[in-house]
């Protein structure tokens, strides 16, 4: 619906405000804000445009909102608004409700919005609820059904990760060195199709040094390292053999190279002894020819919604991220310290949470997102990603008590004890450790005798 107004003298502007349903105090309010032009609003453009909550109801009204029929789209911002949901929850139950609002009746809008605004209450904490008692439990109840060992991802082969158990322990405790880093790699256009354009991406992600395109001897005769390059090896890993050599060229500049009739490469320093020939050796065995340092393979893997991904055995992330062809808005590490880093801590923190719930899905066990997520807050909440231990949350207690209970007893007691502490005893654990009531849930409420 348009309201079009043509603006001429003010008393004409009223006039035209009034006809179209607004009230004569509020025409004569705001007839001034009118030139003398032509003006056509429409329902989007007031919608888009901050109106204080007075006008609002008015402007809808002038907009429609009472006719009889479907339910418009101010009805949605209106009743949305007014409830007291958050505001992520507005703009997502907006978008939703416009996208079949055709469908709706104002009696369905009611009772969607009164259905929504009950399951955001019952989804809300009780006061002095015992959050992180709950968490632990809800998470330490399945975790004594998980299994120990460490084993292969499903559907990939030949990369081991680690899974069960020891992963959610590697993720609590904040390791910053895995078992198993990996890293799972999004392509974009032609490589997501192209079979062999991803296989040659794969091929400049995958370290590839000397030892592993040919085959090195040493030779005390004439204090030479000799270098036979495999034809084969060098064209399944898109080498050339001139970067081969440019490579060996760059170990010093004392190293001599030459390229003998039958193709071999022969390698000499100028400074000749023989413990000198086999740190040569020893140098152009483990010099990276290809990739990147620390990825030691990667494979192409074809999947059915996505095209071709890679999966690597080994994490680089800042360094795979800078390379054409991968897409870094969907590249993913299981480095949550990595990825703390190079994205922020509110990466780390989501990193941790879809770590944990696949973890705990891949052993079939049901665990509410939220209990993970209070823990990801509690690790990630400083600005840096702590450990569930003595040497982060665990440790920086405020009380002595609970400090002591967790580990190192001794040491907490005689530290607290050095330095005068204080326990207000607050919490849970120093609460039960003197045997009275926790100050949460029941024990919460304190009963005052009055006179």
């Amino acid at each position: 619906m348009e309201l079009k107004i043509v603006a001429g003298e003010k008393e004409e502007v009223t006039e035209e405000l009034k006809k179209a349903g607004l009230e004569e105090g509020l025409a004569e309010r705001i007839k001034e804000d009118f030139l003398p032009a032509e003006l056509t609003v429409t329902f989007e453009d007031l919608l888009e445009v901050p109106i204080e909550g007075a006008y609002a109801e008015d402007i809808i009204l002038m907009l429609g909102r009472e006719e009889k029929g479907e339910v418009k789209p101010g009805d949605i911002e209106l009743k949305v608004n007014k409830s007291e949901l958050s505001d992520k929850i507005k703009e997502e139950l907006k978008e939703k409700l416009k996208a079949v609002r055709t469908k709706l009746t104002r009696e369905k809008l009611d009772d969607i919005m009164r259905k929504v605004v009950d399951k955001y209450e019952k989804a809300k904490v009780e006061p002095r609820e015992a959050v992180g008692i709950v968490a632990a439990q809800s998470i330490g109840e399945p975790g004594t059904q998980m299994t120990m060992r460490t084993f292969h991802y499903a559907g990939v082969g030949a990369i081991y990760i680690t899974l069960g158990l020891p992963r959610i322990i590697e993720i609590v405790d904040a390791r910053k060195k895995l078992s198993t880093p990996t890293m799972k790699i999004k392509l974009l256009e032609e490589y997501v199709v192209e079979r062999n354009k991803a296989e040659e991406l794969a091929m400049e992600i995958e370290e590839t040094h000397i030892r592993a395109i040919g085959k090195i001897e040493v030779s005390a005769a004439d204090m030479s390292v000799w270098l036979s390059l495999n034809e084969k090896r060098l064209e399944e890993r898109y080498v050339k053999r001139e970067e081969v050599e440019e490579k060996i060229r760059g170990i010093g500049t004392d190293v001599l190279v030459e390229v003998m009739e039958d193709r071999r490469l022969r390698i000499q320093r100028k400074k000749q002894s023989y413990h000198e020939l086999l740190r040569l050796e020893e140098k152009v065995s483990n010099t990276l020819v290809k990739g990147i340092e620390g990825i030691r393979r990667v494979l192409v893997r074809r999947e059915s919604s996505e095209g071709y991904v890679l999966y690597t055995e080994g994490s680089e992330l800042k360094k795979v991220l800078r390379i054409e062809g991968v897409d870094s808005t969907r590249t993913t590490t299981n480095n949550i310290a990595e990825i703390a880093e190079i994205l922020g801590i509110e990466a780390a923190r989501n990193a941790i949470i879809e770590e944990m719930m696949s973890t705990l899905e891949e052993q079939g066990l049901d665990v509410d997102a939220r209990h993970i997520t209070l823990i990801a807050d509690a690790m990630t909440m400083d600005g840096e990603v702590k450990q569930i231990g003595r040497h982060g949350i665990a440790g920086e207690k405020a009380s002595v008590l609970s400090r002591a209970a967790f580990e190192v007893t001794v040491d907490n007691l005689l530290e607290a004890a050095i330095y005068g502490e204080k326990d207000e005893l607050r919490g849970v654990t120093e609460n039960v450790i003197v045997g009275q009531p926790i100050k949460l849930g029941t024990g919460a409420v304190e009963l005052v005798m009055g006179k």
